[in-house]
């Protein structure tokens, strides 16, 4: 072992063997994606990044709806993809967020108001801006403004209430909270909400417990819309702490430590109403912080909470996400507890039907109802954090019989909220199984599968139904979700396999996994050209990576990274399984011969450093600072 600079050592990998075929597989996946990428942004949107799109679009919801559409195009950079697809990226988020402000949805590129799932959702092309570099001056004044929509430090924008800990709307964003609700709010969704259970118990002629509520009955909603404003409009929601990666981010650029008590803070509070309130998280607070205190004192029925419109989702995802951003910041796993609160919970109150265990989905005002089998993301996303045998159990105590035996291949459409590509983390339960020593040929099977997918949505995108000069977009059945739903970006195979760990939870979760890549050459994040990747064990000091070169006449040099934000410090290798050898840092270069196929067993000491995005070549703090502009 030698060392190229005082502080990252370099390994030599120059054992050839027969090529993997999981190993050709990802390098066809790379290909493939950098080629579709750019077919899919030259077919759906103009030179300046502005989408072939309709010329008006009324109503609050739908400015995420596109981010989402191009949002893995960083990501899949950050990962290898090519420099093009990067520039592109960078030009369609320019372009969404200008065509969205013309539309009248975002207001100081930010949306003017909406909820924190969807907020959640469409920060995602930002937090993947970060990965991709951490020099990009428009990312980090967006980042810091953003951030100041919600810590108080933008006067005109009053969404938090620092002495209470709460957000003061479940509607908030760059116009501050939004305390009523107008028709034209939600004028574009009426037909979807259709498809959902009513938001109240107590709409005349409705069953409470049903699955359909008609919103685009002009009667009924106004009445919705008047409770509304009555019960759901003012005060606190646990969607809210979806908020938390927004400050992860911001953190990730400055390292300031008013993100990470902002963070903790928050999430701290909803330790405590969750405690006060018998150990369940109350779904609504009122600007006073009493829990249901515009709801006739009721913990749930709140919005986006306990009852409507998903149930438990909706609490799961943002607690999840908070807890993930608690413990990156801090390294401090009690930050997790609450999630883990609440899936124990549910579990107590879980019964038998047909000999699968299920748990309550929704609580209503004669108590928990809508029985379904546990899903394991959220208790695998907490192992993952965590490598705690506990939450390996809570993953496994209630696996449904054979539902996650077979990795899923289908493009999950528009409304699937856990499983399947749309929710961004599908097959989650499947690479759980593998990291754990189950399913030896899930690496190749995976990789099969996703490029038969994205084949398939190529060719979906290209057929004339999706021909976006010629289409109608006033009726097209899809409409805001089209570009979510033939975009040809299948990253989960990617992300699971190069970096060990489950991909990001789709409402707004930070991209977390064991290990990130530079290209040492170009200087740039991602594999080099011919590298493939695969993690393949996991515990909470050890992890193991086979690195292979599948060129058979070029050496490649890439820098591994620990933690995807740097957040971990190696302390152990062994290449090879040759004896081990003493490393510290959060960088080993290493040398692939051509045809190298090279193992490395790190051992590891977690959260060890402050996670950001720096480079080997960039430090984050030290990139170029904000521009302030004139006082008027």
């Amino acid at each position: 072992m030698t060392k190229i600079s005082p502080d990252i050592p370099v390994l030599e990998g120059g054992r050839t063997a027969p090529m993997p075929r999981w190993a050709l597989l990802q390098r066809q996946v790379f290909s493939t994606l950098d080629q579709a990428s750019i077919e899919f942004a030259d077919r759906y949107t103009r030179p300046d990044g502005t989408l072939i799109w309709r010329d008006n679009w009324p109503g609050m919801d739908g400015s995420d709806d596109p981010y989402e559409g191009f949002m893995y195009m960083p990501l899949f950079y950050a990962l290898g993809g090519s420099e093009e697809v990067y520039r592109r990226a960078q030009v369609i988020y320019d372009g969404i967020t200008w065509q969205w402000t013309e539309y009248g949805q975002i207001h100081r590129e930010f949306d003017a108001y909406y909820d924190w799932m969807h907020h959640g959702e469409s920060s995602l092309f930002l937090y993947f801006l970060g990965l991709a570099s951490p020099a990009g001056l428009k990312d980090r004044q967006r980042t810091k403004r953003f951030a100041g929509f919600y810590n108080g430090e933008d006067p005109d924008v009053q969404n938090y209430d620092a002495q209470l800990r709460l957000m003061r709307a479940p509607i908030s964003g760059s116009r501050g909270p939004r305390f009523s609700h107008s028709g034209e709010d939600w004028s574009t969704h009426r037909e979807i909400l259709d498809r959902f259970p009513p938001p109240f118990e107590d709409l005349p002629g409705i069953d409470p417990y049903g699955r359909v509520c008609p919103w685009s009955d002009d009667a009924t909603y106004e009445l919705i819309l008047k409770q509304m404003n009555a019960r759901q409009a003012k005060g606190d929601v646990p969607l809210n702490l979806g908020a938390t990666s927004l400050m992860a981010h911001a953190f990730m650029y400055d390292g300031e430590d008013r993100h990470r008590q902002w963070t903790v803070d928050y999430l701290d509070a909803w330790v405590e109403r969750t405690e006060q309130n018998g150990g369940i998280t109350p779904d609504n607070i009122g600007l006073s912080g009493q829990i249901g205190e515009y709801n006739d004192g009721k913990w749930w029925g709140g919005y986006y909470g306990w009852r409507w419109p998903h149930g438990a989702f909706s609490i799961l995802d943002p607690i999840t996400i908070a807890g993930l951003n608690g413990l990156l910041m801090t390294g401090d796993e009690r930050h997790l507890d609450l999630a883990r609160s609440q899936l124990d919970m549910l579990w107590s109150l879980r019964r038998d039907e047909d000999g699968q265990a299920v748990v309550p989905n929704r609580h209503f005002d004669e108590g928990w109802r809508d029985y379904r089998v546990v899903h394991p993301v959220y208790a695998v996303t907490l192992w993952n954090a965590s490598m705690s045998d506990d939450d390996a159990e809570r993953a496994e105590r209630a696996w449904p019989n054979g539902q996650f035996e077979a990795i899923d291949t289908r493009y999950a459409g528009y409304g699937k909220t856990i499983g399947g590509h749309m929710a961004f983390n599908g097959n989650t339960a499947q690479w759980f199984r593998f990291i754990r020593g189950g399913d030896a040929a899930y690496p190749e099977t995976l990789l099969a599968s996703n490029l038969e997918t994205i084949v398939q949505q190529i060719e979906r995108f290209r057929s004339d139904a999706f021909d976006p000069l010629t289409m109608d977009h006033e009726a097209h059945p899809m409409g805001i979700h089209m570009w979510q739903q033939i975009s040809p970006m299948v990253m989960e195979g990617l992300i699971q396999l190069t970096t060990g760990g489950p991909a990001h939870m789709g409402r707004g979760g930070l991209q977390l996994s064991r290990f990130r890549y530079f290209d040492a050459e170009k200087q740039r994040p991602g594999l080099p050209q011919d590298v493939a990747a695969l993690v393949d064990h996991l515990e909470a000091d050890v992890a193991g990576v086979t690195l292979v070169n599948t060129s058979a006449t070029t050496a490649r040099e890439l820098i591994v990274q620990a933690g995807a934000f740097g957040e971990h410090s190696f302390t152990t290798v062994a290449v090879d399984g040759e004896a081990e050898q003493s490393i510290s840092g959060r960088w080993v270069a290493v040398k692939l011969a051509p045809g190298a196929v090279t193992r490395l067993e790190f051992g590891m000491q977690r959260y060890a450093n402050k996670p950001s995005y720096d480079t080997p070549w960039v430090r984050a703090v030290d990139a170029m600072p904000a521009i302030k502009g004139r006082e008027l």
